[in-house]
């Protein structure tokens, strides 16, 4: 009897290493596709952005290394709403289209405008923020209109709307425009000299004002606001539900309780 026992404890033990052994072989997970699951109970969304756009994306490096701001915290608000978390990932803005089209990111939040040249290859929600173009300059330059531009280098962002409208300008107006992959890098040819003018949204520009009391501006008055939205892969069938999310916050007073958080205003 004991002997029987002593041999079906044995067996016990013996298949209880085997079973953890089999476990300890099982490859780790490495965080699967973009938009997988990262657990069998929480999916993730990997956002992408440029993190040089204070109040929409930046990193306050008196406060850490985390991306913050705006356009975060809305991610994370519609997100929550969809079953989703975010994680994301700091992008040069001249390479978010592709980042979304090669699936490196599921989606873009970063002050991004719907133009008509990049619904070509990505689709956008409806816009969630609107805000205008401002001639940024130091405050001896002697710039107080558009046509003060003339013969002068105007600094802009790569790939950015505002790219474009220093294009528009320049056809018009002899200025010579130079690009900068950030914000950042723009203002601070602007203060070294090197360039005479940038072309900066305003609610951007603000903050800019705010730390440095050398440089003013005046906004660009423009029919054609095209505003921010949230920027998908094309034919993604995340659009409809951003929207109708989206919908909800602006029903509800969430966005404006978060435009008021960022921009001290309404929307």
């Amino acid at each position: 009897m004991k002997k029987s026992m002593l041999l079906f404890l044995v067996s016990i033990l013996a298949a209880g290493i085997l079973a953890a052994c089999g476990a300890s072989e099982q490859p780790a997970s490495s965080g699967g596709e973009a938009g997988d699951s990262g657990s069998d109970d929480e999916k993730v969304l990997i956002m992408g952005t440029s993190a040089d756009y204070p109040p929409f994306e930046y990193i306050d490096t008196a406060k850490g290394d985390d991306i913050i701001g705006f356009d975060v915290d809305l991610a994370n608000a519609l997100a929550e709403k969809l079953g989703y978390k975010v994680q994301v990932e700091d992008i040069e803005f001249s390479g978010l289209v592709q980042a979304l089209k090669s699936g490196q990111v599921d989606i873009v939040l970063a002050g991004m405008s719907p133009t008509e040249e990049r619904k070509k290859n990505i689709d956008f929600t409806d816009i969630y923020y609107t805000a205008r173009h401002m001639i940024v300059t130091k405050k001896d330059s002697g710039i107080e209109k558009l046509e003060d531009l003339k013969g002068k280098t105007v600094g802009v962002q790569l790939g950015s709307i505002q790219e474009g409208k220093a294009n528009d300008i320049a056809e018009e107006i002899d200025i010579k425009v130079e690009n900068r992959n950030r914000i950042p890098e723009i203002v601070q040819e602007l203060m070294t000299g090197r360039f005479d003018a940038a072309i900066i949204e305003d609610t951007v520009a603000t903050g800019y004002f705010e730390s440095n009391e050398d440089l003013n501006g005046f906004v660009i008055e423009d029919e054609e606001e095209l505003g921010s939205a949230i920027a998908l892969p094309k034919d993604s069938e995340l659009t409809d539900d951003f929207n109708k999310a989206l919908q909800e916050m602006k029903d509800s007073g969430e966005l404006e309780e978060l435009v008021l958080k960022w921009f001290g205003g309404e929307e």
